[in-house]
């Protein structure tokens, strides 16, 4: 996993029109949240409904929030670029959802799965990296985001994000051929 206290590593990705969102564009904003999706996963599906809410809560409190898709395209289209706008529709994103076609930036947060979060405070150092919460599909414990919110809540407020932090749990990212990246190999 990504250290807490790393810097976030920069981007500069397009959203399924072609638009250019970078790191950069969020600035001043008092905490940054990347999040790694795909169109398809069960378990992004799963709190697809939550991510929502998140995003519509936090938006008019300054929390910057982007979503980005690094899964291989050719192998898994359905996750591709041409699907991923009206996904975002769908579910009733308000934030970027952008399109990680070489998968750098997947393997420079050290993301290992859909969904993965990262949460950075306003100097861009990161303070949560794990689990939007205990709920799974089929495992009856209701969506919340309860420890995502959690850190984000405690960020705001200006405390220290709680040290135990859970892995996310989901679908692998899916690498180009060859391409799983050091971390990701067994």
């Amino acid at each position: 996993m990504l250290p807490l206290g790393t810097i976030a590593p920069d981007f500069r990705l397009p959203d399924p029109n072609g638009k250019l969102v970078s790191l950069a564009d969020f600035a001043g904003q008092p905490a940054l949240l990347v999040m790694f999706l795909c169109n398809h996963c069960p378990y992004v599906k799963h709190v697809q409904a939550g991510l929502a809410k998140l995003g519509r809560d936090y938006a008019a409190r300054g929390v910057g929030i982007v979503a980005i898709s690094s899964n291989d395209a050719t192998n898994y289209p359905e996750d591709g670029p041409a699907l991923m706008a009206d996904e975002a529709k769908a579910a009733g994103y308000n934030f970027p959802y952008l399109y990680d076609e070489s998968q750098t930036v997947a393997q420079a947060h050290r993301a290992a799965c859909t969904p993965d979060f990262f949460l950075f405070d306003q100097s861009r150092r990161l303070v949560y990296r794990g689990q939007f919460d205990a709920s799974r599909p089929g495992n009856g414990i209701p969506v919340t985001g309860q420890d995502l919110r959690a850190a984000v809540e405690a960020l705001l407020a200006g405390e220290a994000v709680a040290a135990e932090q859970f892995p996310s749990l989901g679908c692998n990212i899916k690498w180009r051929p060859g391409q799983e990246p050091e971390y990701f190999r067994p």
